[in-house]
């Protein structure tokens, strides 16, 4: 399996960040082929993350490439900053 997480700044919403993850980016998730789970966390304080999991690194990649246009498209004005990312291999589990 592989994940993706990516990192979000300097939320300016995130109440209406989540519902627009929640109504739209999911459903899109579903779709990457591999697709195993999906994580849209509200860590306090500003900062949001994600973590997408797949059977396979093609799935992993992309879902970054599908977040990044998701993110343009429909969540610019919330996320004003470049995410950090970070995905690879998982390693463990539970």
């Amino acid at each position: 399996m592989y994940a993706a997480v990516r990192r979000y700044e300097g939320v300016t919403d995130s109440a209406e960040a989540a519902r627009l993850v929640n109504e739209g980016f999911v459903a899109l998730m579903r779709q990457v082929s591999g697709f195993v789970a999906y994580y849209w966390i509200d860590a306090g304080d500003g900062v949001m993350v994600s973590t997408s999991v797949f059977q396979d690194q093609a799935g992993a990649e992309e879902s970054i490439s599908r977040a990044a246009d998701f993110v343009r498209d429909n969540l610019a004005s919330l996320l004003p900053n470049p995410p950090q990312v970070m995905a690879g291999e998982v390693v463990a589990s539970a």
